[in-house]
């Protein structure tokens, strides 16, 4: 049967009452393409099928995709607003009573202003997240500092996407997640993906991953665990968690010994590989083995593998990023890229795999505590200047550069931090030292929180305000990829629920900033604005205007005016954004993890993510299919393990960190190494591993450290004893 006559026989398979609405799935960066089923008697969503004219993923959805629409009309939506009379109660679920709009407005801005006019503008933050539209992460940014006149705003993106934003930003000048569009991936020769359990975590592109390898190309992949994608790999390289940087530096030290480094390409666009050649010059396959525990002669050959490829792609996620060294990692493995030449052209590049669906925009727009729309620097008079003319207030009033998410933490701890506004975050299940976090949480005088769902976050509430499901609002989002795309309305808002964007128009006017907010009344009027804020910026989107998008079905950024039609990939002129046009080859000295296994805490521990829930699973696990399929969390360990320690395949153990213990149940897989134990993070309160986990951060992307910390193991039944 003829494609297209397929696709229209699908089209055709519904209802008489029933609707399609073109949009995207609500949760990681690949942002599906699909269709929500729509009654159109009960304007209520009913189902959903996938678009096979999305070119990314052309009818690939995954569990949580097709499960995603059943969020929005689920029993534990939060219909009103809710207040919390006792405060004691904070940390439970207990003590909420439902309220009108106008009750909750009134308590919030009260509590916003006696604690401004006795503590000063900074006493407020806010934390926010990049599961909204672009639309909503601008208005956050701009809520925050014209509205509260706080410094005091960042994001979840701390915990995801920070270092992959520092590393592209030093080698390229510029931070764009991808350099060259999803729909070359499978075209390449070689692919190099390092700590990316990409068939769980990102699985819509495995059909690209193995149509690589059916083309002959080769798959290396990079990661302390055997996952699915690294058992079909040519090449695992199963190093000890946090020794990406000597990995990148070995592969680096037989690029240069092997002359597989493109001279003319490096003399004429890039800076730094004579400092890089000394640093890299003691990472000998044996040295490096000794470093990663990986066998030297697969050192060897990945690095010849990828060295030979005509065309390759440098891919990594969460793995190498979530350490203290995440944005060195980074650095390191674009170095392979620019050593080589396979950058600026179709087939090869470097990629990241972003977590949340709107990561690569939600950090371009002002949510950021440094940064401002279009991604402009806070600390720069003329940025500064710029948006505060968007955004008619005196450059004068712009607060000054905050702190980062976990350090925002800290400050609410020590007191400095008295209020909070948390909207589309989690930080009670995502953050690492939960127990430090959860009393941190507890100490403020007052805190609102926005969502969908009553998370571990919203328990420490004082306020709780219904928001919009993505189905419920529309706007854009910019993918993986840096495709800016349309989330179209499916559904009207149920209960009292509104979108975060009306929230803050209706706040600001109640906190007496309403002249620079009331013009906005649709989430088109804000895209308009955010993109003039963003027009000559390095993140410049002030081109991709509504129809533009729908009418290409997405436009890549940079596209600064009306004719252009966008950038799929990214330094074809070779021209990179540094001042001088070059690009930076880091010289990156090896540094170990903040925690290194000793006689107290003999194992290594990371964490990660199962197929079957997204972040905090504050959406994912009251769905009924997927919680069954993931219920709860467990440890991963390697038989060697299991027996040294005598345990038994779901046998509990209790594992300890300098900061907390909890318990789990064992699963015993020999895809893991022996000296490494594994636990997801999606779940809450005793389940949750971000109880043990290192708040050690990067020093320039202020990432935690996840994936890596020292760790103790006792069998529960020898513990109780």
């Amino acid at each position: 049967m003829p494609k297209d006559k397929f696709f229209r026989d699908i089209e055709n398979m519904h209802h008489p009452d029933e609707t399609l609405v073109k949009t995207h799935c609500s949760y990681c960066g690949m942002q599906c393409g699909m269709n929500l089923r729509v009654n159109t008697k009960t304007n209520k969503i009913i189902g959903v099928e996938p678009r096979y004219d999305w070119p990314v993923t052309v009818g690939k959805m995954c569990p949580k995709g097709v499960t995603a629409y059943q969020q929005t009309n689920h029993e534990d939506r939060i219909l009103r607003p809710l207040i919390r009379d006792d405060a004691s109660l904070k940390g439970t679920k207990e003590g909420f009573r439902e309220a009108s709009w106008e009750e909750a407005y009134d308590k919030i801005t009260d509590n916003f202003k006696q604690l401004q006019t006795r503590y000063g503008k900074n006493s407020l933050s806010v934390f926010s997240g990049v599961s909204m539209t672009n639309e909503k992460c601008y208005l956050t940014g701009k809520f925050a500092r014209v509205a509260l006149g706080t410094k005091y705003i960042d994001y979840n993106g701390r915990f995801c996407m920070s270092s992959a934003a520092g590393g592209f930003l030093r080698s390229f000048g510029v931070d764009r997640g991808s350099t060259l569009p999803w729909t070359d991936i499978h075209e390449t020769d070689c692919l190099f993906i390092a700590g990316s359990n990409t068939a769980d975590c990102h699985p819509t592109s495995m059909f690209r991953v193995w149509e690589v390898q059916t083309r002959g190309g080769y798959l290396i992949v990079a990661d302390p665990r055997e996952t699915p994608i690294a058992r079909r790999a040519d090449i695992h390289l199963d190093l000890r968690p946090g020794t990406d940087l000597a990995l990148a530096n070995g592969i680096l030290h037989l690029l240069i010994k092997n002359n597989d480094t493109d001279d003319a390409f490096v003399e004429k666009h890039t800076n730094g590989f004579e400092e890089t050649k000394e640093v890299v010059k003691s990472f000998t396959p044996e040295y490096t083995s000794e470093i990663t525990g990986i066998e030297k002669d697969k050192i060897i050959r990945a690095a010849h593998i990828y060295g030979k490829a005509p065309n390759a792609i440098v891919m990594f996620a969460r793995g190498i990023e979530q350490q203290r060294k995440g944005v060195d990692n980074v650095s390191a493995y674009t170095n392979l890229a620019l050593v080589t030449g396979k950058i600026g052209r179709p087939k090869a590049g470097v990629a990241t795999f972003t977590g949340q669906g709107n990561g690569q925009g939600g950090r371009e727009h002002g949510q950021k505590s440094d940064l401002l729309p279009g991604y402009r620097k806070i600390t720069d008079p003329e940025n500064v200047k710029a948006v505060s003319e968007v955004w008619g207030i005196d450059p004068e009033e712009m607060p000054e550069e905050g702190v980062s998410a976990y350090e925002m933490i800290e400050l609410m701890a020590q007191k400095e931090i008295r209020g909070l506004y948390l909207l589309c975050s989690n930080p009670a299940v995502s953050a690492p030292n939960l127990n430090f976090v959860k009393q941190a949480l507890k100490t403020l005088d007052f805190m609102v929180c926005s969502d969908f769902f009553i998370s571990e976050s919203a328990e420490f509430a004082d306020v709780i305000l219904p928001a919009v499901s993505w189905s419920e609002d529309e706007g854009t989002v910019t993918n993986l990829e840096g495709r800016i795309i349309k989330i179209n309305k499916a559904q009207e808002p149920i209960g009292e629920s509104k979108p975060d964007w009306q929230m803050q128009v209706e706040l600001a006017e109640r906190l007496d900033r309403g002249q620079y907010f009331t013009h906005l009344q649709t989430a088109e009027d804000i895209a308009d604005e955010f993109r003039r804020a963003t027009k000559g910026g390095v993140a410049d989107y002030y081109g991709a205007t509504w129809d533009k998008i729908d009418k290409q079905d997405g436009v890549f950024w940079p596209c600064i005016d009306e004719k252009d039609t966008g950038t799929p990939h990214m330094f074809l002129d070779k021209t990179f954004y540094h001042p001088d046009g070059k690009a930076k080859i880091c010289a990156l000295p090896y540094r170990g993890a903040g925690e290194e296994p000793d006689g107290d805490y003999p194992l290594y521990l990371t964490t990660g993510r199962v197929v079957y829930h997204y972040l905090s699973g504050n959406q994912t696990r009251r769905i009924p299919f997927l919680s069954d399929m993931a219920p709860e969390p467990y440890v991963e360990m390697h038989p060697d393990t299991a027996r040294a320690y005598g345990l038994a395949h779901e046998e509990a153990v209790r594992l300890t960190t300098r900061r907390g213990a909890t318990v789990f149940k064992v699963k015993i897989t020999e895809a893991i190494r022996p000296d490494t134990l594994f636990v997801p993070y999606h779940y809450g309160h005793e389940e949750a591993i971000n109880l043990l986990t290192n708040a050690a951060l990067d020093p320039i992307s202020r990432m935690p450290e996840f994936k890596v910390c020292a760790v103790r193991m006792h069998k529960l039944e020898a513990e109780k004893v």
